[in-house]
């Protein structure tokens, strides 16, 4: 593959299970990004931006070497292949695959297996390989790690005494009848940078609005605008109701027994929060949806 362009960020996407949400969250933060079938090379609306579709697995090891000037991929295989990049953003998301997930070990339900020293001497399968040994020397534990070519959960008891699987929900592991004893790692999504990129200043500043973009269009996920009118009598009381992302902005109307309030709120508290804003006096009260929120 040829060397990056000075003057053009070459852009890693994760292709699997984190690709959908990261196509979301680029169109959130202002980007068209099209992702074609065949293709690994996705066409995205910025002239300066290369982006290439890697699975996240992969993902550190071709930022750390400078193939990729940037790249988005969870802080496990960033730690599971040792890379050293530097880390941009916690991209985590309340959208599919974008929140926390557990690397965990877990055993057979009915194992007397309790805890991490009860592993000495046992087989682990895991895709995670690196990570486990480390984990495993940490606790001054010996035990043979295998790596599992995927459908791990099912390896216990035959093929395996524990495994280290990832989670999000515990669902998986529980419909085959294990039982967690310990957390390995939690991971969310970053942007990960290559060193050498960030010292080149062009790039650092590309990759820095890039973050600013992305960081705000996640700020907005699960937060809405709101505008409402409220008699000055009533103000006081409104706002002490009002949790707001930062102080609302409160501005005068051409009626001067009346204020105008812009402000922004968790969308969960929208159903409650209204019917007490008008009962409190509030009236012409408008929730609108957020693209970005800068901070």
């Amino acid at each position: 593959m040829s060397e990056p362009d000075p003057k053009r960020l070459r852009l890693g996407l994760p292709k699997g299970s984190l690709q959908e949400t990261t196509q979301r969250l680029f169109t959130q933060a202002g980007f068209k990004l099209r992702v074609t079938e065949r293709s690994y090379y996705p066409d995205i609306d910025d002239p300066e931006i290369d982006c290439i579709l890697i699975r996240a697995q992969e993902m550190a090891r071709y930022v750390e070497q400078g193939v990729l000037d940037a790249g988005i991929t969870g802080i496990d295989w960033t730690t599971e292949c040792g890379a050293e990049v530097d880390e941009v953003a916690d991209l985590r998301a309340p959208w599919p695959n974008y929140g926390p997930v557990r690397w965990v070990v877990a055993v057979p339900e009915d194992s007397p297996i309790r805890s991490v020293r009860d592993l000495e001497g046992m087989r682990i399968a895991t895709e995670v390989v690196n990570l486990a040994r480390r984990y495993l020397e940490q606790h001054g534990v010996a035990a043979e790690v295998e790596f599992s070519w995927g459908a791990t959960e099912v390896k216990p008891p035959i093929l395996a005494d524990a495994i280290i699987d990832v989670t999000e929900t515990g669902s998986s592991l529980r419909a085959n009848r294990l039982r967690v004893i310990d957390t390995v790692i939690e991971s969310t999504p970053r942007l990960i940078a290559n060193r050498r990129s960030l010292a080149d200043a062009w790039k650092a500043r590309k990759i820095e609005r890039l973050t600013l973009l992305l960081r705000g269009a996640i700020h907005a996920v699960d937060r809405v605008g709101l505008m409402l009118n409220v008699p000055k009598e009533s103000l006081e009381q409104v706002l002490k109701l009002l949790p707001a992302l930062g102080a609302p902005t409160i501005s005068t109307l051409a009626d001067d027994r009346w204020v105008a309030i812009n402000t922004v709120i968790e969308e969960k508290l929208v159903t409650e929060l209204l019917p007490q804003l008008s009962e409190a006096g509030a009236r012409g009260i408008v929730e609108y949806p957020l693209i970005k929120i800068i901070e």
